[in-house]
């Protein structure tokens, strides 16, 4: 759920904070005044593209952020995502983000105030909320988003079959390696056989090239390393006044004084404990120097098969763990071309077995979309025609199990059709020319489809609570869906229709709705007005919560425009009293 949203030198606004609260937050304003400017914000803040065109005239940058509490459901989700992009989770469990856009398309991104990407943020958006403009769910409703959005409502389990599917299509292309034309092959076993030889030959050892270029800076500075470790070795151990033979003699003057004051046993102990270590070091210090020996021949050697080293991994890799995997690679490869018939049938026998699994699994996936199908076109049709239209809703949905279409989604297509009335023939949805229109079916859907999760949630809640489980599962947060002037081009009974939807769908999730229409309006659990004046040359946009007498005149606004009538606030305050 989002609780705070915060913008700083965005647009036409140079500071502003809204709190939203649970249930219908309707979000009204002048024409004009910048009530799309809240939700393109937010859409930022979920991953959308960015263009320092937002910034401010005169500043230097656009600051936008955001606090959501996130639920136990999407809070298990958002913590994976933080965890797996290496960010922490908040102390109260709510999840902070924050983007800023700078002059030249720079920007930067934070999340819970640490250092984070655009592509975490576009991790986290479904967990977060959903933002549906006018028209833009038509506009992306491609076959991915009605198969997706019937997949919602029936709480499909997608993986199994994408999982299917991979297995599957990566024992196809291996067979369709070991099958390429007979000169490819050909041509292809004379490169593999000379890469292999030239790495087998090498006979590389991991963490080989780290060895020797150690060993090379020794040889190439032994003199050097000799007298720095015979000096050494001289002032610890060796040499007149060393450290050993003046811990030596500073140990007999506090044995002396041990005899009289026995409180120096502790500092004679530890004085013996030093000095044993001073000459383990000077000792290894003389073994490491006479273990050094220049020899100019060695270090050529050495720098010949670093060469040798760099050649190969410029060829087959960055490392030279990379350049062995090669190597095991290729070997792997030519075994194949060796053994091709029999790998091939065995390959073949895998892939009709991963096959027969893919299909099985989208089978049984199609099944269930059949009949997720089936109910959602009924609920969907009177959630419809509850918003004054008089409309047939279908699914059609399609299925082909030739190899040709299959993919990680399934074997099915769907259509979503409609008449949006009586005597119309069956027209896809997409093709519905009224603006109005297609905002009341995609509210319609979005609300079959909330209705939907709520009552299978609803059902695995009554399974858990009669099993006698000792744990029963945990009430969910509310969502955030977020509408943007969706009742445009409507009126009338339709508006009113569309406000006692909305505020149906307001009992289970957050809903955030910009609207023009005083019927919808009326509605609100909260109600912010956006308004925009002019102030020292500079036009300014603000957001602020209304109640009361306020918000009566905001609707009574809404309802006569500019100038206020005694009629126009009594209709509003009992507008208002009728949907409270």
């Amino acid at each position: 759920m989002l609780v705070e949203l915060r913008l700083e030198n965005y647009a036409v606004i140079d500071n502003a904070a809204v709190e939203f609260a649970s249930g219908l937050n309707l979000l009204t304003g002048e024409t004009g005044a910048g009530k799309s400017i809240l939700i393109d914000a937010l859409a930022l803040l979920l991953g959308e593209k960015a263009s320092s065109d937002v910034i401010r005239t005169g500043a230097e940058r656009a600051v936008l952020s955001a606090v959501f509490e996130c639920g136990d459901g999407a809070g298990n989700l958002i913590e994976k995502i933080l965890e797996h992009n290496g960010l922490d989770e908040s102390e109260d469990g709510s999840l902070i983000v924050r983007r800023e856009i700078a002059a030249g398309g720079k920007g930067r991104v934070f999340v819970n105030n640490q250092p984070a990407t655009v592509a975490v943020l576009r991790q986290l958006a479904p967990h977060l909320a959903t933002i549906h403009a006018q028209n833009e769910s038509i506009l992306s409703f491609d076959a991915p988003a009605r198969l997706a959005l019937l997949d919602t409502f029936a709480g499909s389990q997608v993986e199994p079959v994408a999982a299917a599917y991979e297995t599957w299509k990566g024992i196809r292309q291996r067979i369709e390696e070991l099958e390429q034309g007979e000169q490819d092959r050909l041509r292809l076993v004379d490169l593999w056989i000379f890469q292999r030889r030239e790495i087998d030959e090498a006979k590389l050892q991991p963490g080989e090239d780290e060895q020797l270029e150690t060993e090379k800076r020794v040889l190439a500075n032994a003199e050097k390393i000799y007298n720095a470790a015979m000096q050494a070795f001289d002032l610890l151990y060796e040499g007149d006044g060393s450290t050993s033979s003046s811990m030596r003699a500073a140990q007999k003057q506090v044995e002396e004084l041990a005899r009289y004051e026995p409180k120096f046993q502790e500092a004679l102990a530890a004085l013996e404990t030093a000095r044993i270590s001073v000459e383990d070091v000077g000792a290894t210090l003389r073994d490491y120097a006479g273990g050094i020996h220049a020899s100019p021949e060695h270090l050529a050697e050495v720098e010949d098969r670093l060469a040798m080293l760099d050649r190969l991994k410029r060829k087959y890799g960055t490392t030279l763990e990379d350049v062995i995997n090669f190597g095991a690679d290729v070997a792997r490869k030519l075994s194949e071309i060796e053994n091709k018939d029999e790998i091939l049938r065995e390959l073949r026998a895998q892939m009709a077995q991963a096959a027969e699994q893919y299909l099985r699994a989208a089978r049984s996936l199609s099944k269930k979309r059949e009949e997720a199908a089936r109910k959602l076109e009924k609920l969907a049709e009177a959630e419809i025609n509850d918003l004054a239209m008089k409309s047939t809703f279908r699914i059609e949905m399609s299925k082909s199990e030739q190899e040709g279409n299959w993919n990680p989604t399934g074997i099915d297509q769907v259509i979503y059709m409609i008449a949006t009335n009586p005597g119309e023939p069956m027209r896809q949805l997409e093709d519905i020319a009224s603006g109005g229109e297609l905002s009341r079916v995609m509210l319609a859907l979005k609300v079959s489809v909330e209705a939907g999760r709520e009552s299978g949630r609803a059902a695995l809640q009554g399974r858990v609570s009669g099993s006698n489980s000792a744990r029963a599962l945990a009430p969910v947060r509310q969502r955030t869906l977020v509408f943007d002037e969706i009742d445009a081009g409507i009126g009338g009974r339709a508006a009113e229709a569309v406000g006692k939807k909305l505020k149906a769908l307001a009992h289970a999730n957050q809903v955030l709705c910009v609207t023009h229409l005083p019927q919808i309006a009326t509605f609100a659990d909260h109600h912010y007005v956006i308004e925009k004046k002019a102030s020292s040359g500079r036009t300014r946009t603000t957001i602020r919560p209304i109640v009361g007498e306020e918000r009566t005149e905001e609707v009574a606004r809404m309802l006569s425009g500019a100038k206020l009538t005694e009629t126009s606030r009594k209709h509003a305050e009992q507008m208002i009293k009728s949907n409270a």
